[in-house]
């Protein structure tokens, strides 16, 4: 049975206030919103019905803010764990130790995903000083608990020179994921642009990188999906032959299996750009995924520049990058260098 993610975000609360935070993006004095405890139930079983009649398993990945910072965040846990529900946790690092990563554990949380944004100048800058330490450090408190850590890269042009330092970084310390997503632009802010060229010179290197470590025991989530555009030129992916051609069988997971709820409810496509479709604690999460909705984000044809690529079920590049720079979701995504 096939998994449908539910990026849940329980509250606002956090100890940073990062650059490129959707939270804080335009204002770092916001109310902070935290779903109470009641709430939570609700829409867990909210999505526990919707998965249910679309014969599927739900998995949640906790994050906020930072979840762990939640009153009630055990509870949460604990209702998870007697539901046979797995999940993992998108947070940060200050609030870990063994025994809340071993607690954590037990309740079957299987990943725990931090964020590494540049070498300890850079990444402090974005986030807090001391934060690139306390993130180094909790590496292994996680993986002793027999937690997945993932750490996960936002890639922009404050940062992109690091990117590859980044990478000898995780696999020094032995960390079990590494990722990357790029920066979702509120404007177009000049300073974070990466031209389409030399965006696809720095998945060269990190294709090297990757290579050089295939021998390291550490996954490399290809996350981005112009790595498809990357690879198939490469000659390292074919399109396969035979498969329906209404069919999406990679690219962007908006209307597919994946969703985020805040903590006022509030349901949307995509986290990483404006795309509310109704609120978990009214509407019911089954009619939200199949409605009219959900279906703006499954309007493949519209896709600007992709509609016409021959990759448009394998990639479509970054609807919410596309936004952050539009604010239209279907036009072509700015880092993608293919000519079609």
């Amino acid at each position: 049975m096939e998994y449908f993610a539910y990026q849940f975000h329980i509250t606002d609360h956090c100890d940073q206030r990062c650059e490129h935070c959707y939270i804080f993006s335009e204002d770092h004095q916001k109310c902070l919103d935290e779903m109470i405890i009641e709430n939570i139930e609700k829409v867990i079983a909210n999505c526990v019905a919707m998965c249910k009649q679309l014969n599927r398993r739900p998995y949640f990945y906790i994050t906020g803010g930072d979840p762990l910072l939640h009153p009630d965040f055990w509870q949460l846990a604990a209702s998870l764990k007697n539901r046979n529900i797995p999940f993992g946790i998108l947070g940060n690092p200050f609030h870990l130790n063994d025994q809340i990563c071993q607690r954590l554990a037990e309740h079957g949380c299987r990943k725990y995903q931090l964020s590494i944004d540049g070498l300890r100048e850079t990444h402090d800058a974005i986030r807090k000083p001391g934060s690139f330490d306390t993130t180094i450090e909790k590496i292994d408190c996680i993986r002793k608990a027999g937690i997945d850590c993932a750490v996960m890269t936002t890639v922009s042009g404050t940062n992109k020179h690091e990117i590859e330092a980044i990478v000898d970084l995780v696999v020094a310390n032995q960390v079990d994921i590494f990722a990357f997503a790029r920066y979702c632009p509120t404007g177009f802010e000049k300073e974070n642009h990466i031209d389409p060229l030399e965006y696809k010179a720095l998945l060269s290197r990190l294709w090297k990188k990757f290579e050089d470590y295939q021998d390291a025991e550490i996954t490399f989530n290809l996350k981005d999906h112009l790595w498809n555009l990357f690879l198939y030129e490469k000659g390292l992916f074919e399109i396969p032959e035979g498969l329906d051609a209404q069919v999406m069988v990679d690219g962007c997971n908006c209307g597919n299996c994946h969703m985020t709820i805040l903590p006022t409810g509030d349901v949307y496509a995509c986290r990483r750009m404006e795309s509310q479709i109704g609120n978990a604690l009214s509407d019911s999460m089954h009619d939200l995924f199949v409605g009219k909705g959900m279906d703006a984000y499954r309007q493949y044809d519209q896709f600007e520049k992709c509609a016409k690529c021959e990759l448009l079920r394998f990639c479509r590049g970054c609807p919410a990058v596309a936004y952050g720079y539009t604010k239209n979701m279907y036009a072509a995504d700015p880092q993608c260098w293919k000519e079609v």
